[in-house]
Order: structure tokens, then C-alpha cells, then sequence
């Protein structure tokens, strides 16, 4: 851990890299520093012979040079398979999210609030603006499904997407107007 006046936090940086580098990642499905090396990560424990280990590597040059390229293959074939794993990850949680999404229906002259995603609280850094602004705007009359229309005071037909458009219940909403 990291003290409390933050100051050792480069002490521990480089523990929190191997960390994250050697965690396994659902995403991508192996782990990030066998993406970049190609090879399961080791602790750094292990030791070699060096003088065999050069002399077993750079025996026949040939013989090394045909190795490093299958070594750089089967690098490609992980990076790809990492990218397939990737992708298959996204259209799972896409389709995980959509799968939440609850499909609304709206029929002609049905009441709905639209989102405002543009409304701005703050006039400027230092005020708050004195009317009460909200979020979501009462509206009549959406006319298609897809992409809605609606008639508005200000615009005369303005085409939005449905979803942010939010079915309303008339019995509660007596004292909303039109912002």
C-alpha cells in the first residue's frame, strides 16, 4: 500500500505493472505480457547458462533465423486470436445490453417525456441559473417508431430516436409543463 502522504507510490509502480501485465484479461483471453512476448510470463527467479544457451541458440544460423521466424508467427496467430477474443467479447456484452433494453411501444397522441442530453444547469461558472430546469421535457404525439416525430410549441415536427423518449403516466403529471 501506498503511505498516507502518497509520496512512495513510485516504489510501488513497478509492482502494479507486473500485476496488471501477468492478470489474466476475459477481453482478450491470455494475459497482456504474453500479447507483447508471446510467451507465459515467468518469475523472474529462473536462471539459464548463458554461455550454452548462446551457443545452443546461434549454433546454425540458418536453423536460428527459420526458429525466430516460427517464433514471430506464432506471435501473429496470439495477436490475432487476441483481436477474435476481443471482438466476440464486445458482441457478447452487447448483446448482454441489449437484452436489458425494454422495447417501447408509442402510439399516435401517447404522452412521453423527451431527454434533454443538451441542458445546461450552470449560465456560466460562477451562477446558477434561478428556473428549475429538468431533464426529460413533456411532449404529445410521437408518430413513427423507429425514428419519433413530435409537434412542439418552439419547432414544428423535430425527429428524434426513440429511446430517449420515456413513456408518461397522464395521472401524474398534472403540474409538469413544458419547460
Amino acid at each position: 500500500m501506498v503511505g498516507e502522504n502518497r509520496t512512495s507510490w513510485s516504489d510501488k509502480l513497478e509492482d502494479a505493472l507486473w500485476a496488471f501485465r501477468t492478470a489474466f484479461k476475459i477481453s482478450v483471453g491470455c494475459t497482456p505480457y504474453r500479447l507483447v512476448y508471446g510467451k507465459a510470463c515467468h518469475l523472474p527467479l529462473e536462471l539459464e547458462h548463458k554461455a550454452y544457451w548462446l551457443k545452443h541458440a546461434n549454433f546454425d544460423l540458418k536453423t536460428a533465423g527459420d526458429h525466430r521466424k516460427l517464433q514471430l508467427n506464432k506471435l501473429n496467430e496470439l495477436r490475432d486470436q487476441a483481436y477474435e477474443n476481443s471482438l466476440i467479447y464486445k458482441e457478447r456484452t452487447k448483446k448482454l445490453h441489449d437484452d436489458k433494453i425494454k422495447n417501447r411501444i408509442f402510439n399516435v397522441g401517447d404522452q412521453v417525456f423527451l431527454f434533454n442530453s443538451r441542458l445546461k444547469i450552470f449560465s456560466d461558472s460562477s451562477t446558477i441559473m434561478e428556473e428549475t430546469h429538468h431533464r426529460w421535457r413533456f411532449q404529445t404525439l410521437p408518430l413513427s417508431l423507429r425514428t419519433t416525430e413530435y409537434r412542439d410549441r418552439v419547432e414544428p415536427t423535430t425527429r428524434i430516436i426513440s429511446r430517449r423518449l420515456k413513456p408518461s403516466c397522464v395521472g401524474y403529471c398534472h403540474g409538469f409543463q413544458d419547460l
